[in-house]
């Protein structure tokens, strides 16, 4: 049996780098902002938009995978999500134009929804229960594993660029370093391609498509013949019973005894991406330069953020059914509350000043005579010195050296920034991060599970695309304090509501749960 065992992992692992790829398909933009505002001359919505565009895409792709799934079979969708991934990377890293990026990246949002759903779901069906919590836990694991070899990979590929090595101008790295961060993808979603063939098809699609005899010698693979047939037995009539079973509909969520649970799965859904976390792993060495540490540094911390992630979202994986959902929620969103008003005061201390020294060890393509009246003038806000730096170079100007600028000018603890940060992430990742799909599975009656889940899903990521479009125009135009301030009053609001609305809902039955949130009509 464990040898069995061992060829379910196996299938797992090479199903669950669809989640590898989504998380650093969603995550490499991070590195590329920085260099594509000054080469396409972007505004700062037109920045956001460059990120946000691909979860626009992604939701669109969620809403249809799973039928086409179900005509076509798990396994073949994955397969065209792997397309998907490699024609996006490698039309991205090309991109002349960017409408052109845009429209690449968007092509990668549709892998990015199909993969999202379908690997998990696949696992699910092909995994035997003894052992199927474990084996899809490896595609959330591979979600934050992808987050982290972005920001590695974008730092990896900052530094070779530095190198006077023949290859890197030969391959041209050191002109062409956000091509190279985007088009690196091709590879590992060519081997996802191909890892696909050595994976077989989901036997409950088989058995939905009445392939029962594939079906056994699929399952037989994982597990004995007895306890194959068994589970076909019991998937046979799993779906006998949805079949003479009413379907859910859209408008049984308006049912008056579902308000309760549907306000909760409306409030976690918006409170998930409200609080500003793919602000941060999306644009993590945009708000590290804010600090003043410069582009090196804040691409090293970067890959701080991702090994947080990381290390936190398995802290929870091993914790959820011991301490239960509201005590993860309400400790992990009370420290996210924390941690944004602690980023809004470290930045609220910040002051910028330019002095001759600081001034001369600017890049000479900035016009230095054009700093010298500013020196000694002493700014108390971010959005102060931008406005004198632009007035004094001009906005293109002041665009493509932002980063040295700030780091010439500003005096604040670096470190206060980057603790804050990590606390944060840290707090999301034990948190409301795996809690929300949790509590969503658990929350709502088995006719309307489906499509409350689906519901909430598109609040979720609706309000995950405005938070990464607005981003940039927020630090532009409210400044850093005002956005962070902004992002822990949500928390806070959110804290509120955990605590005196959210059950707990560990150790419950679905029924008892049902009977607990649900009233009659």
């Amino acid at each position: 049996m464990k040898s069995k065992n061992y060829i379910v992992m196996m299938v797992a692992i090479i199903v669950a780098l669809g989640g590898l790829l989504m998380g650093f398909d969603a995550s490499v933009i991070s590195g590329v902002v920085k260099f594509i505002e000054p080469e396409f001359g972007l505004s700062k919505l037109e920045l956001g938009w460059s990120v946000a565009s691909l979860t626009l895409t992604a939701t669109v792709a969620m809403m249809f995978a799973g039928p086409l799934s179900d005509k076509v079979g798990r396994r073949t969708v994955l397969r065209y999500a792997a397309i998907l991934y490699a024609i996006s990377a490698l039309a991205s890293a090309f991109a002349p134009t960017f409408l052109t990026l845009v429209i690449a990246r968007m092509i990668g949002g549709f892998g990015v929804g199909a993969s999202l759903i379908l690997a998990p779901m696949y696992i699910a069906e092909m995994a035997p229960p003894a052992i199927r919590g474990r084996m899809v836990s490896f595609n959330q694991l591979n979600i934050v594993i992808g987050i982290s070899l972005a920001f590695f990979t974008n730092y990896l590929i900052l530094k070779f660029a530095q190198s006077d090595a023949p290859w890197v101008h030969t391959l041209m790295l050191d002109e062409h370093q956000w091509r190279w961060m985007l088009g690196l993808e091709a590879i590992p979603a060519i081997l996802y391609y191909f890892g696909l063939f050595f994976v077989p098809n989901s036997p409950r699609w088989l058995i939905l498509k009445g392939r029962f005899d594939d079906a056994k010698r699929v399952m037989t693979r994982f597990s004995s013949a007895e306890e194959a047939e068994r589970e076909i037995n019991s998937i046979k009539e799993s779906i006998e019973n949805q079949v003479d079973k009413e379907e859910g509909k859209v408008k049984d969520l308006l049912r008056p005894g579902l308000r309760l649970v549907l306000l909760i799965g409306i409030v976690v859904a918006v409170l998930q991406q409200i609080t500003g976390i793919n602000s941060v792993f999306f644009y993590a060495p945009m708000i590290f330069e804010q600090s003043g540490i410069g582009t090196d540094a804040s691409f090293i911390q970067a890959i701080l953020v991702g090994l947080t992630n990381l290390v936190f979202t398995v802290i929870a994986l091993l914790t959820i059914d011991k301490l239960g959902r509201k005590p993860l929620l309400a400790f992990g969103v009370a420290g996210i509350a924390l941690c944004m008003f602690l980023l809004a005061y470290g930045f609220s201390s910040a002051t910028y000043s330019l002095t001759a020294e600081t001034i001369a060890v600017l890049p000479e393509t900035v016009d230095q005579s054009s700093l010298e009246p500013l020196i000694g003038t002493i700014y108390n806000s971010d959005i102060e010195f931008q406005g004198a730096m632009v007035t004094a170079l001009g906005p293109d100007i002041f665009s493509q050296f932002k980063t040295d600028l700030v780091t010439a000018a500003i005096s604040m603890n670096p470190m206060l920034i980057l603790f804050a940060i990590l606390g944060f992430v840290a707090s999301f990742a034990i948190s409301i991060g795996p809690v929300m799909w949790v509590l969503f599975s658990e929350l709502f009656p088995n006719k309307i599970r489906g499509i409350a889940i689906s519901f909430v899903g598109l609040i979720n990521s609706a309000v995950s695309f405005i938070v990464q479009w607005v981003f940039p125009w927020e630090l532009d135009t409210l400044g850093n304090v005002l956005t962070f301030t902004i992002y822990g009053v949500f928390a806070a609001l959110g804290l509120i509501f955990i605590i005196r609305v959210i059950p707990e809902t560990k150790g419950k039955s679905l029924e008892e749960i049902e009977a607990q949130l649900v009233k009659e009509d």
